[in-house]
């Protein structure tokens, strides 16, 4: 195993099986490789308004990151990076003395305004907006393409 670990955390769990079954599959695979923490953080109530249930995932969120992590932070408004530049980032991680990476995924609402203050960075999949379980599927299909890139491993095209 290479690379330093990495860290997930999510809000609410995946409950859908085909979501549940493509994110053990990547996991699966970026772990032959390194570690991957994975932490679900408890949804709002969904009797909520949106802001104040942005606000308690957020305060979930904050509180559940560790002092050695580094938030980077998935957000429809933050930088658009093609997979190579995402294996970049989490080359140029793994060499400073940063710590360890902490991709943070909202909830059904998106994610609180200090969840995005807290950032490293801030990094869109895209600039359409994804279902969260389908957000944190191809947030781990990257992160193993990225790994593939840095392994010089046939997987990326």
């Amino acid at each position: 195993m290479t690379g330093k670990p990495l860290r997930l955390i999510s809000v609410g769990r995946l409950k859908t099986p085909f979501w549940k079954d493509a994110a053990a599959h990547y996991l699966a695979r970026i772990t032959r490789w390194r570690r991957l923490e994975c932490t679900e953080v408890r949804d709002g109530d969904a009797a909520l308004p949106p802001d104040r249930r942005n606000s308690l995932e957020g305060r979930r969120i904050l509180e559940a990151l560790a002092p050695q992590d580094v938030p980077l932070v998935l957000d429809e408004r933050g930088l658009s990076l093609t997979s190579p530049q995402l294996a970049a980032l989490l080359g140029q991680l793994d060499q400073e003395a940063r710590g360890r990476a902490c991709f943070i995924v909202g909830g059904a609402w998106g994610l609180d305004e200090a969840v995005r203050g807290r950032a490293y960075r801030l990094i869109s999949l895209s600039a359409m907006t994804l279902p969260h379980e389908l957000a944190r599927v191809v947030l781990l299909e990257q992160l193993y393409r990225a790994e593939c890139i840095l392994r010089k491993v046939p997987y990326h095209h």
